[in-house]
């Protein structure tokens, strides 16, 4: 983990320390990986279960991990294609593509502003931390080799919540 003031380019959102930073290098070209975190027909394949729409600049969208009853809303503050994605989750959030030669990307994602006292801040920090490596991990399985993992709903599958039905 990385503790430092950052500022996003061209969308004026500090993230402020404790600042939570993990990356991954995917071997396919950046439109499709940058795609794969827009259309949420594809990221239900490796992070969350559903989503109320693609991302665009200034929409608000909500994400819902249907396996733990929880749900989150999102603001779209900035929109690079194949470049960069930054939200308002409930801090800032943002997602830079680098290609790296002609069929891979190296994806950072960061994320900061937690609030609480200092323990609680660096707690927040690391559970993102951790929480983005694993959708890192399944997105690189899903887009390189078309496997689902299903990371996110084993990693605490004591706190999954009945189903209806």
């Amino acid at each position: 983990m990385i503790i430092r003031l950052f500022t996003s380019r061209e969308a004026d959102m500090p993230i402020s320390p404790p600042v939570a930073r993990t990356h991954m290098l995917i071997r396919k070209p950046a439109a499709e990986v940058y795609r794969a975190f827009v259309d949420p027909l594809q990221t239900c394949r490796f992070w969350f279960t559903r989503g109320s729409g693609e991302l665009r600049q200034g929409a608000t969208v909500t994400w819902h991990w249907d396996m733990y009853g929880a749900s989150a809303t999102v603001d779209v503050i900035a929109l690079e294609p194949d470049r960069r994605i930054l939200v308002h989750w409930p801090t800032p959030v943002e997602w830079t593509f680098s290609p790296r030669g002609d069929g891979a990307t190296f994806v950072t994602i960061t994320a900061g502003g937690f609030d609480g006292s200092d323990n609680e801040r660096v707690a927040q920090a690391i559970d993102a931390m951790g929480g983005f490596t694993l959708a890192l991990a399944g997105c690189k399985a899903w887009l390189e080799h078309g496997i689902e993992l299903s990371l996110v709903a084993d990693h605490d599958p004591g706190q999954h919540v009945p189903r209806d039905g």
